[in-house]
């Protein structure tokens, strides 16, 4: 049986860039909203020589179409690697919208994945240095290890007040709480759990959040390695946190932001 590498979001700059690398090594089963998406980076894919690919639509925060992943993946080979870097940034849409995808997202395929994880399997789920800039103890806090109570999205709403930068940042902090809290949970299966959360990326979405978002620009200037992060630099640490050589890593998160967090009590 082959490996098999779960990348949702796989259309985007890093989970194209994580493709390249994990293809090396095994099966890549690529989810994305977007059928045409998925067929044109297939067949970017074959040009880098990388072969064994299959693809599925999948909205995330839909628990049928979460099951049809999880039963795709299971049809396909052993479970090796959830690479969950699908998500919306804060001009992408509304703070429910938001918190919908990137935390409720995340709960539904974590949830998902964990009954076939076993010894070996890995689920890294990518987060955000913004995450880094709330506070980790509030009101909210244990509401965000909750991703699939019904009413979590109105819930969120009295702590965002429908600003989509306030919902991308507590749902980003919520996923490094839900690896937190599903440490142990993984870890019964034999199975790591990770969060990364990177800093400002030269991809698509990071060019946009870039141009309609000032303070992108300030962040930038006061990153100590002075420049943005490549999609290669973020899948390579995703490579790495997959493979054996992470075996002892898990229910923690991975900050890979040239150190803009680091730097920020600098200019508080």
């Amino acid at each position: 049986m082959k490996d098999v590498y779960v990348i949702t979001g796989g259309t985007g700059g890093m989970g194209k860039a994580t493709a390249r690398l994990v293809g090396k090594e095994g099966t890549v089963l690529l989810a994305d909203i977007s059928e045409e998406r998925l067929a044109e980076t297939k067949a970017e894919l074959a040009d880098k020589g990388i072969t064994d690919v299959h693809c599925l639509t999948v909205d995330i925060t839909s628990p049928e179409q979460v099951e049809a992943l999880v039963q795709k993946t299971a049809s396909l080979g052993d479970f090796k690697a959830l690479i969950h870097t699908a998500g919306l940034s804060p001009t992408m849409a509304d703070s429910k919208r938001i918190t919908e995808v990137n935390l409720v997202g995340t709960g539904q395929l974590l949830d998902g994945f964990l009954p076939i994880a076993a010894k070996g399997s890995t689920a890294v789920c990518i987060s955000s240095m913004s995450g880094h800039m709330v506070p980790k103890e509030g009101p909210y806090t244990e509401l965000l290890k909750k991703p699939l109570l019904p009413d979590v999205v109105e819930k969120l709403e009295r702590f965002t007040q429908g600003d989509s930068g306030a919902a991308y940042s507590l749902s980003k902090l919520g996923v490094i709480l839900l690896v937190e809290d599903q440490a142990w949970d993984w870890g019964q299966k034999g199975a790591r759990i990770v969060s990364l959360s990177p800093g400002t990326i030269n991809t698509p979405m990071g060019r946009q959040e870039a141009s309609k978002q000032p303070q992108m620009e300030l962040m930038l200037k006061r990153t100590p390695l002075g420049r943005e992060g490549e999609p290669a630099e973020m899948a390579s640490v995703i490579e790495f946190l997959v493979s054996n050589k992470a075996s002892y890593i898990t229910g923690t998160d991975i900050l890979v932001d040239g150190g803009t967090v680091a730097n920020m009590p600098n200019h508080s």
